[in-house]
């Protein structure tokens, strides 16, 4: 069995779907810090059957929205003197701005350098859609 020891002072990203870490790790360009990072890529999960597991030795700003993009079940637990001082969920994000881009060519967020797209969650036939703030277009969503 691998060993992964505790960290004593970082985040660790926990519960995210088997095959999702992946993403994460590169969406965070962990590969490109100076500190440990550890991915765990298929552990056993009473919860989820398989999942994934990011361990970074060092405090770093992660984005909440773009990791509820990602996976809206996972965990994001602070580490402090080898203790979870604080445990955050992340969901859907009802608002996203300038993760990803408007599927309508023509829409203002294509062809504007000033604007950032910008979107509200949306449902439609019984998927999650983001509506464009500014063309009303739906687009569905890949970070």
């Amino acid at each position: 069995m691998l060993k992964v020891n505790s960290i004593f002072c970082g985040i660790v990203i926990d519960h995210i779907a088997a095959g999702n870490g992946i993403k994460i790790f590169d969406k965070l360009k962990l590969d490109e810090v100076k500190f440990p990072v550890v991915l765990l890529i298929n552990v056993p999960s009473r919860k989820l059957g398989r999942k994934d597991i990011i361990k970074i030795e060092n405090k770093i700003d992660v984005d909440l929205t773009m990791l509820g993009l990602i996976d809206p079940n996972l965990t994001v637990n602070i580490i402090e003197n080898d203790k979870i001082i604080n445990k955050m969920t992340v969901s859907i994000p009802e608002e996203v701005q300038g993760l990803f881009k408007c599927k309508n060519p023509r829409c203002v967020s294509n062809s504007d350098g000033y604007v950032s797209p910008k979107f509200r969650l949306a449902h439609s036939n019984g998927k999650i859609y983001y509506q464009c703030s500014y063309c009303e277009e739906l687009t569905s969503y890949s970070v």
